[in-house]
């Protein structure tokens, strides 16, 4: 089976002794996610926090954009190269992947809305209602996912789709034509880094939020599931 190229855009840097030191970073955690299927990724990393990005955009035969602890709502130094990148993906149709972070450059970049969430705070596992099945869908209608953020699409650019709502975001995941989907949640997430990552943020966000997130993540999730769905889409835009 031929292996796709799969670039990485990589919004996010944890240099803490807590987390950065004792797990992967994003990038591999993606590729952890993948490497559990039988069709095989060759993946380069770009490192766009520190502004990289690819110099050619068929460098790759598709592109994700993680996620970050950083807000799109932010002056950050890379996000107008990047977001001039998310346009011509659309721009010439190239398969894009945004996730939680990416999902909302995406959003911003075409002309939507993010916004600082009501609540505050959505954290741990939910279950994302997918009403409308596409072809790149196994027959799950609704997925248990991670999530684990403050900001929330709030309007949706011309010509993209609502495919995905849950109880807590009713943005969780848009498409656009056939290459470009977007989801609010982290597929790639696992119960051990959620839990340390809810204990490292002890101090710096409510207890509510976090002892929420805590209780919800006591049941199983559904990222490989996912990761099949995004596999299936990169290859039905490729062939």
């Amino acid at each position: 089976m031929t292996n796709v190229k799969l670039g990485i855009l990589q919004a996010y840097h944890n240099k803490s002794e807590t987390i950065g030191d004792k797990f992967p970073d994003d990038a591999h955690r993606f590729r952890d996610l993948f490497d559990t299927q039988k069709q095989r990724f060759q993946y380069k990393v770009h490192m766009t926090i520190g502004g990289v990005l690819p110099k050619n955009i068929d460098e790759e035969d598709c592109y994700l954009i993680t996620g970050s602890a950083l807000s799109v709502r932010d002056d950050l130094g890379f996000k107008q190269e990047l977001y001039e990148f998310v346009r011509e993906c659309d721009k010439r149709k190239k398969p894009l992947l945004g996730v939680c972070f990416g999902h909302q450059v995406i959003a911003e970049a075409l002309g939507g809305q993010v916004k600082k969430l009501k609540r505050e705070w959505n954290i741990g596992i939910e279950n994302v209602s997918f009403p409308e099945r596409r072809l790149w869908m196994t027959n799950h209608m609704s997925l248990d996912l991670f999530v684990f953020h403050e900001d929330e699409v709030t309007n949706l650019p011309t010509s993209c789709k609502i495919i995905g709502n849950s109880e807590r975001c009713s943005i969780s995941s848009f498409e656009k034509g056939s290459h470009i989907l977007t989801t609010q949640t982290h597929p790639e997430i696992g119960h051990e880094f959620m839990t340390a990552l809810i204990e490292d943020c002890r101090g710096e966000i409510d207890e509510k939020f976090l002892n929420q997130g805590k209780d919800s993540i006591r049941k199983l999730h559904n990222g490989n599931v996912f990761a099949e769905w995004v596999t299936e889409f990169f290859l039905q835009n490729l062939h």
